[in-house]
């Protein structure tokens, strides 16, 4: 299936001399959820601005939908709902006029229907005749969403929505992004909020200075790269890990209660079984045990510390 985006070969690079994008490769799927993740000045908000016609990209090419960003601005651009980071909002205008203004921008008929129902869905209903200064931070971004949604886009770009927002915005974002999952939108999303990533993509993206240095399906990722833990909780302190168990590579808490064994499914070391024998030879009794799993946070880190 052809890809509802794709990025090939583009690059920024801007009047001083400073590479934003090097040569970022990259195909969206068509109705998927895909995270974008980096630290702070990866490239992400260029990227996002590129594909969006909102900055021009040095070399390379984008298509939505088959769309040259270039050579079809229009027809591309009007697949397109962005949700920026900034709060970017006509102040004098009321919420009614500014969802409506939205959507005769990019042509599309008038129809109260769909505005009122997108209103409704953001809590933005009953604000509809108040002016956009007057509204909270957290009103002010829910106004931002219904922006981006107005001309029914097929492709929705989420720069960081919830950041500095409310849980309860939050939770509603997230039940909308469902919904236009399920009516066949593409979502592409950028956060630092990295357990939402976690929980709501199919695929993950991590771009660090201006390079794309993974993109794999969430579930696979989580698969190949967390690492697993099991932590025991010792019936008696340990002053230091007994020699007969150094192969294991254990790690002892500051106050000798816990021994944490990390490993992963293609690790060659000894599993647990051997290793639980193991303590009971060395005369090591424990009173409990947990396991956990490293999350996409952990990995994150651990890829952007590894590439810098």
């Amino acid at each position: 299936m052809q890809p509802i985006i794709a990025i090939s070969g583009v690059s920024k690079t801007y009047a001083s001399g400073f590479s934003a994008l090097k040569g970022i490769d990259l195909d969206i799927r068509r109705g998927e959820i895909f995270a974008l993740l980096g630290p702070n000045g990866a490239g992400k908000t260029t990227l996002i601005s590129i594909v969006c016609g909102i900055v021009n990209r040095t070399s390379g090419t984008v298509t939505v939908d088959g769309h040259d960003i270039g050579k079809d601005y229009r027809a591309a651009r009007s697949l397109i709902g962005l949700v920026p980071q900034e709060l970017t909002i006509d102040a004098f205008e009321t919420v009614w006029a500014t969802a409506n203004y939205s959507r005769g921008l990019f042509g599309r008929p008038a129809n109260p229907t769909l505005v009122e129902n997108i209103l409704r869905d953001l809590s933005l209903w009953e604000k509809r005749d108040a002016r956009a200064n007057t509204l909270s931070g957290g009103m002010k971004r829910r106004l931002l969403i219904a922006k981006a949604l107005v001309h029914e886009p097929r492709v929705l770009f989420l720069d960081e929505p919830t950041a500095g927002v409310d849980v309860e915005l939050r939770q509603d974002m997230w039940a909308m992004v469902r919904r236009l999952r399920k009516d066949g939108v593409t979502i592409i999303l950028t956060t630092h909020y990295i357990e939402e990533a976690q929980a709501m993509a199919d695929r993950v993206g991590v771009i660090n200075h201006g390079e794309i240095i993974l993109v794999e399906d969430k579930d696979a990722l989580m698969r190949k790269l967390g690492r697993k833990r099991l932590v025991l909780e010792l019936r008696k302190p340990l002053a230091a890990v007994p020699a007969a168990l150094s192969g294991y590579g254990l790690e002892l808490d500051a106050d000798g209660a816990r021994l944490t064994y990390t490993y992963d499914d293609r690790s060659d070391r000894p599993g647990i079984a051997s290793l639980l024998r193991d303590l009971g030879a060395a005369g090591i009794e424990f009173r409990d045990l947990d396991t956990k799993t490293s999350s996409l946070e952990e990995i994150f880190v651990s890829l952007v510390r590894e590439r810098a």
